[in-house]
């Protein structure tokens, strides 16, 4: 057997009895269930990826990814892994400038880098940590039970029963596992229609934020040297019933009826046609089914928010699910995923429509246009506008206190430890909790103790250069493994209660 491979992998092992293994099966290897599986598995959970792709598709629907995604991946040390990089501090809301230079501290969003570079970073990462990806698998059917979850799949060698005690749908706006899941999925469906490929042997006039021209809206970016992102919007494009991507023909006749321009000698890598339709579930988590990332929640693509979201729905799932399946956390934790993340998919469903009507609507909608032209102009108005689509407002209620970090994410700050320089980003690169000593007290250590299993104690001072952190005059920090404040020092309220909250009881619940 290879190293690194998993026993559970091979024919006759999936089902042993009534013993469930793996403890989680992942549906869908797009970004979302790619992330979440490498969470998993950093939380030491065995976890069976499946998909019903014979090989990843190639499109790339997303561009780039946000300051808070590349927070994200600098935390588990993903970052790198992309080479050489561009950032920029544009983004826009609405086809209205954004500038994130506006926010302390932040990271600028990267921009062209494609959702299969994502992937194929994503997918070596996870090989590297001893999964692979099961693909051909399709699921068909799902029951659950009192201590676990049955799979009916089909495979190119028939049909096959798998069981996990968790399943997590991260299987696309089309979910499979919502519908056997029962989730209900309320909202509105679409009303327009728009085309979005990728073209070569063409030279196209960039408009990377997306352009308003007579009779709808026209974007255009150089993704790659000579290859362009085009999307079109036509003003009264009824949604097409589609099974399938639209012609070339379609998408050229579209392009040149608004821009002018004659692209059909062009080669067109891939097509795909989306709408405004706006939908999220109403429970993230039903039983010991989840979903996350388009599975949960499906809008219109304005500002690059849903590979990020989903991304980000991944890494807060992630650790959570692992303890709950490790035996070290009780189910109390796994709802906190809902709390959590709903209310950031909701909001997201509200901006997006938002930015829809912004920039997707005919000439009726430029006096609102020239109110937000001028609203943004305002530093206080781009702030907010920034971190919303960016996902660096969020705060979860994470307990007693009124510590402003309490609930945040972790600002990237220098740190200075006995064995040298390090940020606190780097600290998470394990996905533990870290308990941040900041003014080197002995007794934080032994409160802590009973957590060392789960939470690495870090004791440092902030870089000299630090000058006007958010971190200064903070004694102590808890910090869960995604990256958001869980207690601190002053004005955070009681240590124990945090860890026990967060971390289960002192030395575990024991397993499962």
């Amino acid at each position: 057997m290879a190293a690194g491979a998993q026993p559970w992998l091979y024919p006759g092992n999936e089902l042993e009895g009534r013993r469930v293994t793996p403890p989680v099966t992942v549906v869908g290897a797009g970004p979302t269930g790619l992330m979440l599986a490498g969470e998993l598995r950093l939380a030491g959970i065995d976890v069976r990826l499946i998909d019903r792709l014979a090989r990843p598709s190639g499109e790339s629907r997303g561009l780039g990814f946000t300051p808070r995604t590349m927070e994200t991946f600098t935390q588990r040390g993903l970052l790198e892994r992309y080479g050489d990089i561009v950032t920029s501090p544009s983004g826009h809301f609405g086809g209205i400038p954004v500038d994130f230079g506006v926010l302390p501290g932040a990271h600028f969003a990267v921009k062209d880098v494609p959702q299969d570079r994502t992937e194929a970073v994503l997918t070596e990462w996870l090989a590297e940590l001893g999964v692979q990806v099961l693909r051909e698998h399709e699921l068909v059917g799902l029951e659950e039970d009192s201590d676990g979850v049955t799979l009916d799949i089909r495979t190119p060698h028939g049909g096959q029963q798998l069981r996990s005690s968790y399943v997590a749908g991260c299987d696309g706006g089309r979910s499979t596992v919502r519908r056997l899941g029962g989730f209900d999925f309320p909202g509105t469906t679409s009303t327009m229609e728009m085309f979005l490929a990728d073209v070569t042997d063409c030279e196209i006039r960039q408009r990377p934020i997306g352009e308003a021209v007579p009779g709808g809206m026209a974007m255009s970016a150089q993704i790659r040297p000579g290859t362009y992102r085009i999307i079109v919007c036509e003003i009264g494009a009824a949604p097409g019933d589609r099974t399938g991507p639209p012609s070339e023909a379609e998408v050229c006749a579209a392009w040149q009826r608004l821009t002018g321009q004659d692209i059909s000698g062009a080669t067109m890598l891939w097509r795909s046609a989306f709408g405004n339709a706006a939908r999220q579930v109403t429970e993230y988590r039903c039983g010991r089914v989840l979903l996350a990332g388009d599975a949960a929640h499906v809008h219109l693509p304005a500002g690059g928010q849903g590979m990020n979201v989903g991304i980000q729905d991944a890494v807060n799932l992630g650790w959570k699910l692992g303890a709950v399946a490790r035996g070290t956390s009780s189910g109390e934790l796994l709802d906190t995923y809902h709390g959590e993340r709903h209310p950031v998919g909701a909001r997201t469903l509200v901006n997006t429509r938002a930015q829809g009507l912004l920039y997707l609507t005919g000439s009726e909608m430029e006096p609102l246009r020239n109110v937000f032209r001028e609203l943004i102009a305002y530093e206080d108005v781009s702030r907010h506008l920034a971190a919303m689509i960016s996902g660096l407002d969020i705060q979860y209620d994470v307990g007693p206190g009124g510590h402003p970090l309490l609930g945040r994410r972790l600002p990237e700050q220098e740190l200075i430890t006995d064995v040298g320089k390090t940020t606190t980003l780097t600290l998470l690169r394990g996905a533990r909790g870290v308990l941040l000593d900041l003014a080197g007290d002995p007794s934080l250590t032994k409160t802590a103790d009973g957590w060392r299993d789960r939470v690495d104690m870090v004791t440092a001072a902030l870089h000299e250069g630090e000058s006007g952190s958010p971190l200064g005059g903070v004694a102590a920090l808890l910090i869960r493994p995604d990256g958001y404040v869980a207690w601190t020092r002053p004005d955070g309220g009681d240590l124990t209660a945090a860890l026990r909250r967060w971390f289960g009881s002192e030395n575990g619940l024991g397993q499962s």
